[in-house]
């Protein structure tokens, strides 16, 4: 009867044993289920993995450039006021250009037009030369910033144009090139370039990125915040 009864007893333990365990078990696979997928669904709602711009900003900078950008360039004024940007260095690059084109005036036309005069000519215009559809239907005089545009890259620049010429890629270079066909047979002014401008354009663009910086710390603590509530 003893026996009997140690028996029943013992069993009786292990069985309540057996339930706790199995209880705890149970609480435990419920937490861990119920944490994956809290998680799951404050990725999706906060987009955790795939941050997305708001559509709708506090604040919008117009014309700011985005980090990770491109330097900008500098502008055509500023190369052609540079030192050793001069019509020598510009006969130098230009030699580049002789296997084409003439510059002397009267010269014959080649590959392509005869090129004296032409800066604040007319685009296509150069009388006896066969341009391309592209370059008569063009428009507009070459000045400054279009023949630095042009010379950066003639393709881009005027689609369909048949000048295989690849470009260049110095501004530099280019505005030496322009001085030099400025100075065979045209004669416009050399637009002025002063630095106190430019000392201020960059006092802008330091401000533009401090305030943009302001902005992004809002916005990461605003997200933070309501990371924060929703997990309450």
């Amino acid at each position: 009867m003893t026996d009997k009864t140690n028996t029943d007893a013992s069993q009786s333990t292990e069985t309540g044993s057996g339930d706790l365990f199995n209880t705890a078990a149970g609480w435990v696979l419920f937490a861990a289920g119920l944490g994956l997928g809290l998680s799951i669904v404050s990725g999706k709602f906060f987009h955790g993995s795939d941050p997305q711009r708001p559509e709708t900003l506090g604040y919008v900078i117009e014309g700011a450039v985005e980090e990770g950008g491109e330097e900008a360039e500098m502008t055509m004024a500023e190369a052609l006021n540079m030192d050793g940007v001069d019509v020598s260095a510009g006969e130098r690059v230009f030699a580049k250009c002789v296997a084409c084109h003439t510059i002397d005036a009267g010269g014959a036309n080649g590959t392509g037009p005869n090129l004296h005069g032409i800066m604040g000519a007319n685009v296509g215009a150069h009388s006896g030369y066969s341009y391309s559809t592209a370059m008569t239907s063009f428009g507009g005089q070459w000045g400054w910033d279009e023949m630095n545009d042009w010379l950066a890259n003639p393709r881009r620049y005027m689609d369909g144009t048949k000048m295989g010429f690849a470009g260049l890629s110095k501004i530099e270079d280019r505005a030496a090139v322009a001085l030099y066909l400025n100075e065979n047979g045209s004669n416009l002014p050399v637009p002025a370039y002063v630095a106190v401008a430019a000392e201020e354009s960059e006092a802008i663009a330091d401000e533009t990125a401090e305030v943009e910086a302001n902005q992004e710390a809002a916005e990461s603590t605003s997200e933070e915040t309501a990371a924060a509530e929703a997990s309450e």
